[in-house]
């Protein structure tokens, strides 16, 4: 019997059941004593609050309805298995509009797919802000994943202190911009609605699981040899905006400065040091990067960084802030590279 319009396992994928086999299977990540824990999850949030004031100062963006800048976002701090069903629970509502597969058996497929593979993400995660899943009184949730956190501090030898408000500081950057831009959401959503219904086909499927399976084999292939000329156009849009998004957050963690973050240059150096380590692991690793996409978010992080430091010294950090006007005035995939390109377009 075919589930009903109204039951959520009648997405694209079954939901419920990705978000049950994605919280089975993350592994819960370092442990402590309960007392440190404890003072890690306050910290924690209490981080998230005291950021939320310094990217408004930083990045002199203001919520379109004029909330105070620590009421933008909800500030949960979650483990590996809470953080993989929050993103299950948000890929039901961003894939709301996408034509389902036929059958059952296919949701059910796509559930196991969707939830080892966020799984395996749950464990490289540090922070989340996620604008699609309704938060009343709030524009989106902030997901702070305090095992990750503490992995990460240790791995990093950093001031545990700094680290915990320098990751706070990028996700609340995210939160300000989406209350800042209360149409990116829905922008943002409607792209990939778009992109994922071309790769709902039965030929798209087929091309999909192609290029993962050659990418297990023989080293090549991943998401991107699975896509079409329109479908990567799509792609790139999109990958432009997320480039813009995340360089704007690694520059405001970075200019808080360290009269706010003391050891910030030393967790940036130490931090960076680790993504580059990471890029270049072989066997297993270097073939989920590859499957996953993580490379290309690498880049993201890296060339959209230089796209806002470029725009800011070209027309000041207010001028930049024309990105979030509208979505014309959004990046081109090209300007990204060429940031002189995107200021003329949108202050000729």
């Amino acid at each position: 019997m075919e589930p009903s319009s109204n039951d959520p396992s009648a997405g694209l994928v079954d939901w419920p059941r990705a978000a049950s086999i994605a919280g089975r299977l993350a592994k819960p990540g370092p442990t402590a004593e309960r007392g440190q824990l404890d003072g890690l999850v306050e910290e924690l949030r209490d981080a998230a609050g005291r950021a939320a004031g310094h990217v408004a100062a930083i990045t002199k963006l203001t919520a379109a309805d004029g909330a105070d800048p620590k009421d933008v976002s909800r500030v949960l701090v979650v483990d590996r298995p809470h953080w993989a069903r929050a993103n299950a629970e948000m890929f039901a509502v961003m894939t709301g509009g996408v034509e389902a597969p036929s059958g059952q058996g296919a949701r059910m497929g796509g559930a196991v797919q969707v939830g080892g593979v966020l799984a395996l993400l749950s464990s490289k995660v540090l922070g989340q802000f996620d604008p699609f899943t309704p938060q009343p009184g709030f524009h989106g949730r902030l997901l702070l994943v305090a095992p990750n956190v503490l992995h990460h501090e240790r791995k990093l030898k950093v001031d545990s202190t700094d680290f915990r408000l320098w990751v706070a500081l990028h996700e609340q950057t995210h939160a300000m911009q989406f209350a800042a831009a209360p149409w990116l959401a829905e922008h943002l959503r409607s792209r990939a609605a778009e992109l994922l219904a071309d790769l709902t086909g039965d030929a798209a499927r087929s091309d999909l699981f192609g290029s993962v399976a050659r990418a297990f084999g023989d080293g090549g292939g991943g998401i991107l040899d699975a896509l079409s000329p329109h479908q990567r156009t799509v792609f790139d849009e999109v990958g432009a905006v997320m480039a813009v998004l995340e360089g704007h957050a690694d520059v405001t963690m970075d200019e808080v400065g360290r009269s706010v973050v003391p050891t910030v240059r030393t967790i940036r150096k130490a931090f960076d040091a680790r993504r580059d380590e990471a890029s270049k692991g072989k066997g297993l690793d270097q073939v989920l990067r590859r499957v996953l996409g993580l490379d290309v978010k690498l880049a993201q992080y890296r060339d959209g960084a230089k796209f806002v430091r470029e725009v800011r010294r070209s027309v000041g950090t207010v001028g930049f802030n024309a990105v979030f006007e509208s979505p014309e005035n959004l990046p081109l995939p090209q300007e990204i590279a060429d940031p002189r390109a995107w200021v003329r377009r949108v202050h000729a």
